[in-house]
C-alpha cells in the first residue's frame, strides 16, 4: 500500500498539477502569470453577481443583473429585422418580463412551453413593451423540490480565450473547498508582530470572502477595494514588493565600489567659471551626491528635475569628483544630438580646468574609440554599451533620461570597469515621477528632486484650441518670428508608422512655408538620417531657422533658449508625460513662452482631462500624479522598466496610505526575520525576483 503524502501548500503547488488542468489550460494560466495554486487564488473577480435572492418583476431596475422566477405565459418565434425567440413570463404580481433570444435551437424552444415555471438570471433592459433580458441563463423549477439559491455572491473573473468563466470558477471552487477543510494549506506569511499592523483579517478569510462574498456585503465597497479582505491582500503585496526592492538595494550596496574624496579647490574653481550661481535645490542635490561618492558602497541615485532645472550642472560636479580622484566619468544620453549638446557644455565648463571630454558616437573611428578607453570624461549614446568598449577605470556613470534605456543596457554600463569594482551610478530624468512611484518603482534608489527653476525663468503659458483655428495660429507664428522669436510646430498621428508621421510633418512644413513666405522653415522627423537631423537642429539652434516643424523626435532635444513658442498639433493623441516633455523645449530663456495645444473634436473624457491638466499647471509633479490616475503605474513606467509594478491586487492610488508603513516594515523584516521576508517575496513575486539586480 502506497504511503499517502500530505498535500503541498498552495504556494508550492504548480498550476499544472491541479485537478482539471491539462497542458493546454496550464499554458493559458501561466501566460496570465499564474504558476501556482496561490497565484490562481489571487485571480480575483472583476465584479460579483447577486444570485442569492429572487427579485420580483415589479422591483426590477434597468441595468440590474438579478434572478427572476416566473411562469411562461407565451413563447413564439418572430421575424422582424432578424429571427428571434420571445418568451414572456409573469411572477403572479401582474407584471411581465420578456426573454429575448437571437441564437437558439429547436430543442431550446421546445424546452420553454407555456405554463412551465423557470428561474432566469440576466441583465435587465428597458424595451418598448416593458422590461426584458437578452439571452438570460434559464433553469427549470421543480415545484416539489425547488433549486436552492446561491449562498454567496457569484464571482465574474477576468477571462481569456480558452478559459471560460465556468472553467475558472470550477478550478477556483476546488481550491476554496480544499482551503475551507485545510486552512493550513495557506500559511500566513506575515509574522505575528507584522500582522498587528496589517488590516484585521487573516489571509485565508480574505481569499474565501473575496471569491465567495456574503450576500449582505456592499458591492460598492467590493468594487472600490474598500473591504478588509482586499486591503489585507494589498498590504501583503505592497510589503512583498517593498522587501524585494530593499533586497535589490542591499545587493547593490554589497558590491565593492570606490570612495571618491571631494576636492574642494577643484569644485570652487569650476563654480567660479560657470557665470551663474546654483539654486538652493541644486546645492542640496550636489551635497547628497558628494556624500554618496565618498562612500565605498556604489551609489545609486535618481535625480529628477523638470526640463531646464539644471540637472546637467549637477552631473558635471559628480563627474568632476571622479576625475579629481584620477578616475573616469561616463555620461550616456539617448540621442547623438543630446550627447553632443552635453559634450559642448562639458567642454565649455571643463576645458579651463585642463580636462578635455571625449564624444563617442556610434560611427566613431576605431582610433577615437580606443582613445576614449582612458579619457577622463566620455560622453556618448548606446556606443558606450558595445562589448569592445572596456574602459580603464570608470568611477561614475551618469545616465540621462534613464527611461529611454533598457534594463540590460544599464547593467552593461555598470560592468565596464575591468577590476570588477562597481562605478557609482547617477540617473537623471526630466520625466516627472509621482511620489507613489518614487516610493515603489524606484525604492531601491536614493531619490533627489531639483524642484526649483533658475532665476529669471517664467512659467510657460498654455492654451488649448481646436484644429480649425490653424490659419490663425500660422499668423501668430509669423508675427512672433518677425519679432525675433523662434517656434516649434510638432505634428502627431495616431499611427506609429514613421512614414506616416514624416508625411504629416512634410505636408505641414509645406503648408506653413506657403502661408509664411518670410519665415525660414525647417523640418525634422524620424526618417531622416542622423546627420541630416543634426544639421537641421544645429541650424535651428544657431537661429538660421525661425520655425522648426517636427514629429515627436524633438521630445528630447537640444537647448534653444530663443525658442519661445510651441505648437503641438492633435495634442489629444499624446500622453501627459510626453506633452510635458515637449512643452519643456520652450521656456528655457528669460522671455515669456507660450504653448498651444490643438485638438480634433470630439474629445474623450481622458483627453479632456489631459489637456485641461496641461493648461492648468506647469508643475511636473501635479502632471505626474494626474498621469498616474489616468494610466496606472504599469503603463506609466513600462513593464520592461518597472519589473514588477503590475500588481495583482494593490492599487497605488487607492492604497497609497500603506506605502510609508510597508517601507518601514520591509526594513524591519529584512533585519530581524530575513527568512520570513524571503518567503513573502517568493510567495508574491515568484520569478519576478530576477529583476533584483536591476538599477
Amino acid at each position: 500500500m502506497k504511503k499517502a503524502f500530505p498535500p503541498k501548500p498552495f504556494h508550492e503547488r504548480p498550476i499544472a498539477t491541479l485537478k482539471g488542468v491539462g497542458p493546454s489550460i496550464a499554458a493559458k494560466l501561466e501566460k496570465l502569470g499564474m504558476k501556482t495554486a496561490f497565484d490562481l487564488l489571487l485571480h480575483l473577480p472583476l465584479r460579483w453577481q447577486d444570485r442569492t435572492r429572487i427579485t420580483p418583476i415589479g422591483a426590477l431596475q434597468p441595468g440590474d443583473s438579478c434572478v427572476v422566477q416566473g411562469e411562461i405565459l407565451h413563447t413564439e418565434i418572430t421575424i422582424r429585422k432578424r429571427r428571434m425567440l420571445l418568451v414572456q413570463i409573469s411572477d403572479g404580481t401582474g407584471m411581465r418580463l420578456m426573454l429575448r433570444y437571437f441564437r437558439f435551437s429547436k430543442a431550446q424552444q421546445e424546452n420553454l412551453p407555456k405554463g412551465k415555471v423557470i428561474r432566469v438570471f440576466g441583465e435587465v433592459r428597458r424595451s418598448a413593451v416593458g422590461f426584458e433580458m437578452i439571452h438570460p441563463e434559464v433553469r427549470s423549477v421543480n415545484s416539489e423540490q425547488p433549486a436552492a439559491l446561491e449562498e454567496s455572491l457569484t464571482p465574474v473573473y477576468p477571462a481569456t480565450e480558452g478559459l471560460s468563466q465556468n472553467k475558472l470558477r470550477s478550478l477556483i471552487v476546488g481550491l476554496l473547498d480544499e482551503l475551507q477543510q485545510q486552512p493550513a494549506l495557506l500559511q500566513d506569511p506575515l509574522p505575528v508582530e507584522v500582522r498587528k499592523q496589517a488590516p484585521p483579517c487573516s489571509l485565508v478569510d480574505a481569499l474565501l470572502n473575496l471569491h465567495r462574498p456574503p450576500p449582505d456585503v456592499s458591492q460598492r465597497r467590493l468594487l472600490e477595494g474598500d473591504t478588509a479582505w482586499q486591503q489585507r491582500l494589498a498590504f501583503d503585496e505592497l510589503l512583498a514588493h517593498a522587501v524585494s526592492m530593499q533586497q535589490r538595494r542591499a545587493a547593490t550596496r554589497s558590491q565593492l565600489g570606490l570612495a571618491l574624496k571631494l576636492d574642494e579647490a577643484v569644485k570652487v574653481k569650476f563654480l567660479a567659471g560657470l557665470g551663474f550661481e546654483l539654486t538652493n535645490a541644486q546645492n542640496k542635490v550636489v551635497a547628497a551626491i558628494e556624500k554618496d561618492l565618498q562612500q565605498e558602497q556604489p551609489a545609486m541615485r535618481l535625480v529628477q528635475g523638470d526640463v531646464g532645472s539644471g540637472k546637467t550642472v549637477v552631473a558635471a560636479l559628480a563627474a568632476l569628483q571622479a576625475i579629481a580622484n584620477g578616475e573616469q566619468a561616463l555620461m550616456m544620453a539617448p540621442t547623438e544630438l543630446l550627447a553632443e549638446q552635453h559634450w559642448l557644455n562639458f567642454q565649455k565648463w571643463f576645458s579651463p580646468l585642463g580636462i578635455e571630454p571625449v564624444l563617442l558616437r556610434g560611427r566613431s573611428k576605431k582610433a577615437d574609440r580606443e582613445a576614449a578607453f582612458s579619457a577622463p570624461m566620455v560622453i556618448g549614446t548606446h556606443a558606450l554599451f558595445q562589448a569592445d568598449m572596456q574602459f580603464e577605470k570608470p568611477a561614475v556613470a551618469i545616465i540621462d533620461e534613464q527611461h529611454r534605456f533598457g534594463v540590460h543596457q544599464r547593467l552593461a554600463l555598470r560592468d565596464k570597469r575591468s577590476d570588477g569594482r562597481m562605478p557609482h551610478q547617477i540617473i537623471m530624468t526630466a520625466t516627472p515621477i509621482p511620489r507613489t512611484l518614487a516610493m515603489t518603482g524606484y525604492a531601491d534608489l536614493d531619490y533627489s528632486v531639483i524642484d526649483e527653476l533658475p532665476p529669471g525663468r517664467q512659467p510657460i503659458k498654455t492654451v488649448v484650441m481646436s484644429n480649425e483655428r490653424r490659419p490663425e495660429l500660422a499668423e501668430r507664428i509669423g508675427a512672433a518670428c518677425a519679432a525675433g522669436e523662434q517656434a516649434y510646430w510638432v505634428c502627431t498621428l495616431v499611427e506609429e508608422s514613421e512614414a506616416l508621421q514624416a508625411e504629416a510633418a512634410e505636408d505641414t512644413a509645406e503648408w506653413l512655408a506657403e502661408h509664411l513666405p518670410n519665415v525660414r522653415v525647417g523640418l525634422v522627423h524620424g526618417r531622416l538620417k542622423a546627420d541630416q537631423k543634426e544639421m537641421v537642429m544645429k541650424a535651428f539652434k544657431n537661429a538660421e531657422l525661425d520655425l522648426l516643424v517636427a514629429t515627436t523626435v524633438v521630445e528630447v532635444g537640444v537647448d534653444v533658449p530663443n525658442a519661445s513658442l510651441m505648437i503641438i498639433e492633435n495634442a489629444e493623441r499624446l500622453g501627459l508625460a510626453q506633452l510635458h516633455q515637449l512643452r519643456g523645449r520652450v521656456g528655457r530663456g528669460s522671455r515669456q513662452s507660450h504653448c498651444v495645444l490643438t485638438y480634433q473634436p470630439p474629445l474623450s473624457e481622458n483627453a479632456k482631462t489631459r489637456l485641461n491638466t496641461m493648461r492648468d499647471t506647469t508643475d511636473g509633479f501635479k502632471i505626474a500624479e494626474a498621469d498616474l490616475k489616468i494610466r496606472g503605474p504599469g503603463e506609466l513606467m513600462g513593464t520592461k522598466q518597472s519589473g514588477e509594478l503590475n500588481y495583482k491586487v494593490a492599487d497605488l492610488e487607492r492604497d497609497r496610505h500603506w506605502l510609508p508603513v510597508v517601507k518601514d516594515l520591509a526594513l524591519e523584516l529584512l533585519h530581524q526575520q530575513p527568512d520570513a521576508a524571503a518567503n513573502l517575496v517568493v510567495r508574491w513575486m515568484g520569478s519576478k525576483t530576477q529583476y533584483a539586480d536591476v538599477g
